[in-house]
């Protein structure tokens, strides 16, 4: 008989890919509590920009995961219509010199035979998708299954189309896992008590190894600090997501230094948003000047009408990254009864809804969309401690 602390699942963290698990699993018909420290979408979804995209990434896996999320989005917007603010906006990548377009349209053609959409646009028509674009670039690349979402309305409405079979619990703190007498996970110890369940969902994002060293196990998940410039409100100045091909370099880096390249993108509420940069500092949110400097020049040289424009406030966020720039999706081997979905450093919102679909998909049974096996939690290596 469920009691009032039993769940089939409990799943850690209340941000996009918490919530997208929560919500596949309730469809599922399971009994689902979410927990969280803080508040939903309180950590990385909240100061993310929303995007969801296919264009940044290469052909492989992860590729494989976006282009099943980009459906499944489309999908939830038809469900919970316009409170996320969903954008079919397309984006827009561009070169600045031909030897830059010529890597960029190789890397688009090896794109479009995995199943991307991506439209080279010779140098003189981009200002057709982009009006207030600086003249003079090579050309580019459109990709139409880029979006956008409004982060913290996608968590949120999820959690609340996921109706009565979730609960939600806000402020409490994890502090330890349960475990039978053969290790397997029986629920989870907050300061006001035991929760009991089958199975545990690590979606605690980039906290995610501080959870998995809660269970016993290793996951080495490390923080990625990114600022974001916000504009004053504006007519539609920017109308797909553009960014510099250097980007896509940005993100496959294991560098811990200092990187940006400027994503620029305008918002249904008039701001402008400019991001990324890149940098692995632990959790230090010292806001870093160089790092703004930077953003506003690139963005600048994008679009010089934003030279006239005033960046009213920033913020900082966090990616959960992972050495192979893969997340960990699925059942933790050494610990049963432990599922991870975690680890999509900056992917996290795009890759939500087919995360939070797969992990669904094996607690009850179902057939996988894909093959999961490279996002198998335990490929870095680790025993069980303890």
């Amino acid at each position: 008989m469920p009691t009032r602390n039993s769940s089939d699942l409990l799943v850690i963290g209340a941000g996009v890919v918490g919530a997208a698990c929560a919500y596949y699993a309730a469809r599922r018909g399971l009994r689902v509590t979410v927990l969280d420290r803080g508040s939903v979408a309180g950590g990385t979804t909240g100061a993310g920009e929303g995007n969801l995209l296919v264009s940044d990434k290469e052909p492989g896996p992860e590729l494989q995961l976006a282009l099943l999320s980009t459906q499944l989005w489309r999908d939830l917007a038809e469900v919970l219509p316009s409170r996320i603010e969903y954008e079919a906006k397309g984006g827009l990548v561009v070169a600045s010199d031909r030897t830059g377009l010529a890597a960029l349209q190789e890397y688009a053609a090896r794109q479009s035979a995995a199943g991307v959409t991506a439209d080279v646009v010779p140098g003189e028509r981009l200002r057709d998708l982009e009006p207030q674009l600086a003249p003079g670039l090579a050309g580019g690349v459109h990709y139409p299954q880029d979006a956008q979402v409004q982060p913290a309305l996608a968590a949120a409405h999820l959690l609340r189309a996921a109706g009565d079979r979730v609960s939600l619990r806000l402020g409490e703190e994890v502090t330890r896992i349960l475990a039978g007498t053969r290790g397997e996970v029986r629920g989870v110890r907050t300061p006001s008590g035991d929760l009991h369940a089958r199975h545990v969902v690590n979606a605690a994002g980039t906290w995610g190894g501080e959870l998995a060293r809660l269970a016993g196990v290793t996951l080495p998940v490390l923080p990625r600090r990114g600022f974001v410039l916000v504009t004053e409100p504006l007519p539609r100045l920017v109308r797909h997501k553009v960014y510099a091909a250097d980007y896509v370099a940005d993100v496959a880096s294991d560098s811990a230094a200092l990187q940006t390249s400027a994503v620029v993108e305008g918002t249904p509420a008039g701001p402008v948003l400019i991001g990324a940069s890149r940098e692995r500092v632990g959790f230090d949110r010292t806001p870093s000047v160089a790092a703004l400097r930077r953003l506003a020049a690139q963005a600048v040289r994008l679009f010089p009408a934003l030279a006239a424009v005033r960046a009213v406030r920033t913020y900082a966020g966090f990616r959960p990254y992972l050495p192979d720039h893969l997340p960990a999706i699925g059942p933790d081997p050494r610990r049963p009864g432990l599922l991870h979905a975690c680890g999509h450093e900056g992917a996290g919102i795009g890759l939500a809804p087919a995360t939070g679909r797969i992990i669904a998909e094996l607690l009850t049974g179902g057939q996988l969309p894909l093959d999961i096996t490279p996002f198998r939690p335990d490929r870095f290596g680790g025993g069980v401690a303890g």
